[in-house]
């Protein structure tokens, strides 16, 4: 019968006396939950938080989903906070986009941003749309690098070099190549269509098959890394700000004067002349590459927790440069943009495939890849997070211009619980709530309410 049939005692001797590898319990044991349970008993004996551990919860979960994809040594999963922001108006389409966050007022902000949208839409549009792998190879001088480098460039040898990085994938479609000579050194970014997975893995698969043909070229290449970071994965880089990676997202939207006054509680001017000064201005002064806007990577970052992207990948992802100016004849309304060359985003792979992730990108109605169309729900999706963080960003400028953020920020990171709230537990010692319903209920159509200041 195997370690099936002992005791959680006994393999845990077996595990201590190196018979079955810790990281290999699931396996041994033919049973996901026990196996993490087991892990979870011999860790905390040996690092002494057996307290600490009892907190961070483990049972009914789907550990197939993460086993080989996901996660190893796995003890348990992590709940996080999932708010809703919206309904938000995208090309004439609402969404209510799920945001996982333990920011207080970051969804709340978020949602009077698209309740000011609400009137006027968001319009967006994919510019671009390229995930990206820069492998590193080296030459014994600098002639033989710039001939390897001047062969690249040639059509008909791209198109050698796209024959053999096309066949290792269904989706993975080379676009084209940046060849970067220092020394005797080539960077060589290769850029590729995906599909709707984000594509790290198809861009490193399709790189070395494309490399090694370059190679019978010229033998006396060495290939150094796959990864050479002219790609650039989750560090700051100006190559993704300007050449772009992933999906280059711009968005736009026209606010009405009305809304801005009676929703957004400022005016136009002051919110051009406080955008200009911080998110142009400020971040020039800082230095920052990418970093024109007001708080981006936190919209992002809260919609790739949920919808199981990367979130390392916020990195790149969050480049963002935000513009406001005056609009109409007498330049009462306001009219602004969010423009994001490097959202590196999926709907397949990695942790997209997670119950409660995968519950999120259905409520967004891109679960999983596009059937007619390859890479269309990965698009739709990042169009969704641009549009989000217009959203975001128009509501934290309101927010700043009109000396609100800490109030707000006061009101819902410090919030005391309401005492309506009363806390249950049940028999197996599953915790739960019980809601002590109030006299009156809002509609349902004001569910996600303006949370914000509001003077």
């Amino acid at each position: 019968l195997g370690a099936k049939a002992l005791r959680d005692e006994e393999v845990i001797q077996l595990v201590n006396h190196k018979h079955i590898a810790a990281h290999q319990l699931e396996k041994a044991l033919g049973d996901m939950e026990r196996g993490v349970g087991i892990r979870r008993l011999i860790v905390s004996a040996a690092g002494k938080f057996t307290e600490g551990m009892a907190d961070l919860p483990y049972k009914n979960y789907d550990y197939n989903k993460v086993l080989g994809s996901c996660c190893e040594n796995v003890i348990g999963y992590l709940p996080v906070p999932v708010g809703i922001a919206g309904p938000l108006l995208i090309d004439g389409q609402l969404y209510h986009v799920p945001m996982a966050t333990t920011e207080g007022c970051l969804v709340a902000s978020t949602n009077r941003g698209s309740r000011a949208l609400i009137k006027c839409g968001v319009t967006s549009r994919i510019v671009a749309d390229g995930m990206t792998r820069g492998p590193v190879v080296r030459f014994p001088n600098i002639v033989r690098a710039s001939e390897a480098m001047s062969w690249m460039q040639e059509p008909e040898n791209f198109q050698e070099m796209k024959n053999n990085f096309d066949q290792t994938s269904r989706f993975a479609r080379l676009t084209k190549i940046h060849v970067r000579i220092a020394g005797r050194h080539l960077f060589v970014r290769f850029v590729a269509k995906t599909g709707d997975a984000m594509g790290m893995n198809m861009l490193s698969k399709g790189t070395e098959k494309s490399l090694q043909a370059v190679q019978t070229r010229f033998p006396d290449m060495e290939i150094l890394s796959l990864s050479g970071n002219f790609c650039t994965d989750k560090k700051p880089a100006a190559v993704n700000w300007i050449e772009g990676r992933g999906k280059s997202v711009v968005c736009e939207a026209i606010v009405p004067a009305d809304i801005v006054t009676n929703v957004l509680k400022t005016s136009v001017h002051a919110l051009v002349d406080v955008n200009i000064s911080k998110n142009l201005i400020g971040s020039a002064v800082a230095g920052s590459v990418g970093g024109f806007n007001a708080h981006a990577a936190n919209i992002v970052t809260a919609i790739f927790i949920a919808t199981g992207q990367d979130p390392a990948q916020n990195v790149g992802s969050s480049n963002c440069m935000t513009l406001m100016e005056p609009w109409g004849a007498e330049g009462k309304d306001l009219y602004v943009s969010c423009t994001m060359p490097s959202i590196e985003i999926g709907t397949v792979g990695g942790g997209t495939g997670l119950p409660a992730q995968s519950a999120c990108l259905e409520m967004l109605g891109v679960k999983g890849p596009h059937v007619a169309e390859p890479g269309e729900n990965a698009r739709k999706l990042a169009r969704i997070v641009c549009a989000t963080v217009l959203a975001g960003e128009l509501s934290l400028m309101a927010a700043l211009t009109a000396g609100h953020l800490v109030k707000s920020h006061l009101t819902h990171n410090r919030a005391v619980l309401n005492s309506n709230w009363s806390k249950t537990y049940n028999n197996d010692g599953d915790s739960g709530s019980k809601l002590s319903v109030p006299s009156v209920l809002p509609s349902s159509q004001n569910l996600c309410a303006d949370f914000t200041h509001k003077s």
